[in-house]
């Protein structure tokens, strides 16, 4: 998951260079090698789902079959330019905005799941339950629930 604070509402023309591109860039994802699922309201992204009581704050949360398959995607083409370009839509955010875990085959994470493992990325740095491209962890042998996870977002929730 990556979340971002909006310059302004994403209606204003100010946001416009980053809307414009929203379908183009998820198609792109979805035909892009190791693609599994990615968060989406009734706008066809995940734009229209609240991330918490700040409007201006929007989520992206996917799944992919590896890293590798997720760093390419991020890191190359069209997806690296809006990506450079992020500051003229998105404001600068204290720590960590971007958080890996992972999760067992077939598992649809959720936008809880998504925070919390946030939040224990701000909390602990990079460790196996949450990480980053930085200092990424290798996928676990033994399958792990997201229930430490799920808790430590019901207690520290804002």
């Amino acid at each position: 998951m990556n979340i971002g604070r909006a310059i302004a509402p994403l209606d204003d023309p100010l946001m416009a260079g980053f809307t414009e591109q929203l379908d183009a860039i998820n198609q792109l994802a979805e035909q892009s090698p190791g693609f599994v699922w990615r968060l989406q309201g009734d706008s066809g992204n995940a734009t229209d789902i609240t991330y918490d009581a700040d409007p201006l704050i929007i989520a992206n949360l996917s799944v992919w079959n590896s890293l590798e398959d997720l760093q390419r995607y991020v890191y190359t083409g069209d997806h690296l330019a809006i990506l450079k370009r992020r500051r003229s839509w998105f404001e600068k955010i204290d720590g960590p905005t971007l958080v890996l875990w992972w999760i067992p085959v077939g598992h649809t994470p959720t936008l809880i799941e998504a925070k919390a493992a946030l939040g224990l990325l701000r909390l602990n740095g990079s460790n196996a339950c949450a990480f980053s491209f930085a200092k990424p962890f290798a996928s676990p042998t033994i399958p792990t629930t997201p229930a430490s996870a799920l808790a430590f977002d019901a207690i520290h929730s804002d």
